[in-house]
């Protein structure tokens, strides 16, 4: 408020120091921005009278609400009982859903108990049903000198025994390989060769 009397006064003296000055126009110049300026100052005054209006207002509003949320606080025991009914709350519906997950759980591990029951069946059906494989009869009567020979990718048991000039059945013997389709790259096997006749 002090601001805007001392505004007020310094407006009167520009007014009052204006007519003295009408001859010159840089005088008028200077009264009318100081005119503004006031103008400018007293807007600015009234906007913060609002403005500390407005805050006054939300600070006594803000009072009324925590004097309201004052009344509304727990105590500690009550907090206490709200607590130990919500953990009461919590075990009853673990142990409820604990017993429904166990109920599932029996129910599917029978089902696939049966299931694997009904594929064991089948599977010994079929196996009944299927002609008995012979285990290959492996001889001793292979060449007993020979060569190693170190299993190459691509390889095959035809293939090393004609390129070693051996027989396949002695190798496949000399080897004990019932399956002449699993030899593994590195593998080393015996070559069997039979010594050429001397003259």
């Amino acid at each position: 408020m002090k601001i805007f009397r001392v505004l007020c006064a310094f407006l009167g003296l520009g007014l009052a120091l204006g007519p003295a000055r009408a001859q010159s126009d840089a005088g008028q110049m200077d009264s009318a921005n100081l005119r503004e300026d006031v103008n400018l100052l007293t807007q600015r005054m009234g906007d913060l009278q609002i403005r500390v209006e407005q805050l006054e207002r939300q600070n006594n509003e803000l009072k009324g609400e925590a004097g309201s949320a004052a009344q509304t606080y727990a105590t500690v025991a009550q907090l206490n009982d709200a607590v130990a009914e919500l953990n009461r709350t919590v075990k009853a519906a673990t142990a409820e859903t604990k017993t429904a997950t166990l109920q599932q759980v029996s129910v599917q591990m029978e089902k696939l108990a049966r299931q694997t029951q009904a594929a064991i069946d089948a599977l010994a059906k079929n196996q009944a049903t299927r002609p008995a494989v012979t285990p290959p009869n492996f001889t001793e009567d292979y060449p007993k000198e020979g060569v190693s020979y170190t299993v190459q990718r691509g390889d095959t048991l035809a293939g090393i025994a004609k390129k070693n000039h051996a027989s396949l059945r002695d190798i496949t013997n000399a080897n004990k390989i019932a399956d002449p389709t699993r030899l593994m790259v590195g593998q080393t096997i015996f070559i069997p060769q039979a010594q050429a006749p001397k003259n």
